[in-house]
């Protein structure tokens, strides 16, 4: 039986880019989980895109990096310059947002200190940039086929590999979805 597709953006939502879309860009096959969602607009950060950078060591320092789950993510292409926390750690829920269960966004210096020298510290996403659309913009994107909705949720997030999660989240969704995920990066190969 086909699963029926989820067709709500809101919160915690991913979007998963249609084939066509971007290709080479950052949004290639990218994955974004949405962040925010409302009348006025929306803003998400793409997960799926690691970025190799060196980071000065106020930020992380190499010496005291204890936990072997962060990562660094391009979180897009606005404001890249802006590191965003995305991370399933409860403990400062006063300077986090619940994106959904168990996926956190924020977090002051000191937390992340905390969770970079912690062996058994919580999954990390320095995400650097944010991905935004004006009112009405992304349902029009959704609308014209650029993206699908699949409900987020931490496993996706943090425990599917980077490069194996676009074509694993459209198997799942099933039927046409998941044919689409068979389709190869260049085509020329086809």
């Amino acid at each position: 039986m086909e699963q029926i597709p989820y067709s709500q953006i809101e919160k915690g939502t991913f979007l998963i880019a249609n084939p066509d879309v971007d290709m080479g860009g950052l949004f290639f096959r990218g994955v974004l989980l949405i962040c925010e969602h409302n009348p006025n607009g929306s803003f998400g950060l793409v997960i799926n895109k690691p970025l190799d950078l060196e980071l000065p060591p106020e930020i992380i320092n190499s010496e005291q990096l204890a936990n072997p789950n962060v990562s660094i993510r391009a979180g897009g292409p606005m404001q890249t310059n802006q590191m965003m926390l995305l991370h399933n750690s409860s403990t400062v829920p006063q300077q986090t947002l619940k994106i959904c269960d168990g996926v956190y966004l924020g977090g002051d210096l000191q937390f992340l200190q905390e969770a970079l020298a912690d062996p058994q510290g919580a999954n990390l996403y320095l995400c650097f940039g944010y991905t935004g659309w004006g009112a009405g913009q992304l349902e029009r994107e959704f609308l014209d086929g650029s993206w699908f909705i699949w409900p987020a949720n931490q496993h996706h997030i943090f425990k599917t590999p980077a490069d194996k999660l676009w074509g694993h989240l459209l198997r799942e969704m099933g039927g046409r979805y998941a044919t689409l995920s068979m389709i190869p990066e260049d085509l020329s190969l086809n």
